[in-house]
This record gives C-alpha cells, sequence and structure tokens, in this order.
C-alpha cells in the first residue's frame, strides 16, 4: 500500500524514464564537440591582389621610302608615254583619262603613304631627307599640273619632265646610298649628284622625244 501510494505521487515518466544529471550531460557533450575557429578576412586594401601589366608599347614611325618613290615615278612616266601613245584618239578619249587617273593614283599613293611628313622627318640621312623632300615637292607639281592640263601637247611634256625627273632621283638615290656606305671611291655631294644625274637624264630624254617626233 505505501509504494501504491508513492507511485500515484510521483509522474510516471519520471519513474519509466529517469533524468540525467545536468551537469555531468553537459560535460560530455562539452567533450564531443570542438571550438569554432574565427574566420579572419583582411580588409580590402590588405588583400594581396595579382594584376597583369601589359608592357607598354611603343609608338613606331616608318621612315619614308625613297626608293618606293623612284617606283612610282617610274610607274606614272610609263603611264604617261603611254597615253601620249593616243595623240590621234585626243585628250578626251578614254584610253587617255584613264591613265592620267593611273598616274593620280601613283602619286597619291606617294604623298599619302610613303612620303608622308612624319614619315620624312623620321628619316635618319639628311641627303636622303632632302631626296624625300624634293620628291613630295615633285609629286605635288605633277598631280596638279594633270589635273589641270587640256592638250595632248601639255599631256606629251609632262610625260617628258616625268620621265626625266624619275630618272635623276633613281640615279641621286643610287649614287649616293652607295657613296655614303663606302663602296665606291668616289664622293659625291648631293648638289654634284643632282648635277649629273640631271645631266644624264636630259640627253636621254632629249633622244627620246627626238624620236617621238620623227614617228
Amino acid at each position: 500500500m505505501f509504494i501504491g501510494s508513492l507511485l500515484n505521487r510521483v509522474p510516471i515518466e519520471r519513474v519509466l524514464f529517469p533524468q540525467k544529471d545536468k551537469a555531468k550531460a553537459l560535460e560530455e557533450f562539452a567533450a564531443t564537440t570542438t571550438a569554432p575557429v574565427a574566420t579572419v578576412t583582411a580588409p580590402p586594401e590588405q588583400q594581396a591582389t595579382t594584376t597583369i601589366k601589359e608592357a607598354p608599347r611603343k609608338a613606331t614611325v616608318a621612315t619614308a621610302c625613297v626608293a618606293c618613290a623612284v617606283n612610282h615615278f617610274s610607274t606614272s612616266a610609263g603611264l604617261l608615254n603611254e597615253g601620249a601613245r593616243f595623240e590621234k584618239e585626243g585628250i578626251g578619249s578614254n584610253e587617255v583619262a584613264d591613265r592620267i587617273a593611273k598616274t593620280l593614283q601613283e602619286l597619291n599613293a606617294l604623298e599619302r603613304v610613303d612620303l608622308t611628313p612624319e614619315k620624312i622627318r623620321a628619316i635618319g640621312p639628311e641627303w636622303e631627307r632632302e631626296l624625300a623632300e624634293e620628291a613630295l615637292r615633285q609629286s605635288r607639281s605633277l598631280r596638279h599640273r594633270l589635273e589641270t592640263l587640256t592638250t595632248i601637247k601639255e599631256l606629251k611634256e609632262a610625260a617628258a619632265d616625268t620621265e626625266g625627273y624619275y630618272r635623276d632621283l633613281n640615279r641621286s638615290w643610287w649614287k649616293l646610298r652607295v657613296t655614303q656606305t663606302g663602296k665606291t671611291e668616289s664622293e659625291l655631294s648631293l648638289e654634284d649628284a643632282k648635277k649629273l644625274a640631271a645631266e644624264e637624264a636630259a640627253r636621254e630624254v632629249e633622244a627620246r622625244w627626238e624620236s617621238q617626233e620623227k614617228d
């Protein structure tokens, strides 16, 4: 009867599921748990960053091409001489107009690509720079001349003058290039080379002109 009275006073849950010692349970739980590790994040200004920097690109300017100028004048002389052959068809013929147009293309390429002021300034040797500047002046003069000519006679004169200057430029450039590199024994100044080339070119142009007149 005493035991039954005691059971009536104690809840059935405490009889069937006895409570554990709370202090001991906490100790056991702490023993099986690892203390958290704090993560420290450096401020943005202290974080290491890897930056790949490109090497600075140097602006390069190609030098003017005197040899290219020689080729342009050579082509121009050939085109104008061909145009002069169509004298019978007249200055207004398509054959003449097409060759003048092609000559203007050569001169435009010379002035706007090969002999720009920036490229001429980049030339090292003074003698070569002088040749380039003179070639640029001759190109502009011939271009304006072709844009205003109205007769076959003017075309023939332009063709003869262009061929003469082409030979002058080519010989001056060739001889000065050779002498300045010490490949010949003769020493020529720019003016001497121009005079010599001009004289030779004049003789050839006169002979060619006389030959055309006979034809």
